[in-house]
């Protein structure tokens, strides 16, 4: 698993970090955003990559 990194995914409406996931970043170097539920808004929300 040499280049594979893991990010965390933030809710882009409330800003809470739900989600942990694995990321190649030789293949994939622009910020991650996937669409998954958000606990706190109690909907789905995009998710972006942090730090």
């Amino acid at each position: 698993m040499g280049n594979r990194t893991i990010i965390t995914l933030e809710c882009t409406q409330c800003k809470e970090r739900n989600y942990t996931t694995t990321k190649n970043k030789r293949k994939t170097q622009d910020k991650l955003s996937r669409s998954k539920y958000c606990p706190r808004c109690r909907k789905h929300q995009a998710h972006k990559e942090t730090k």
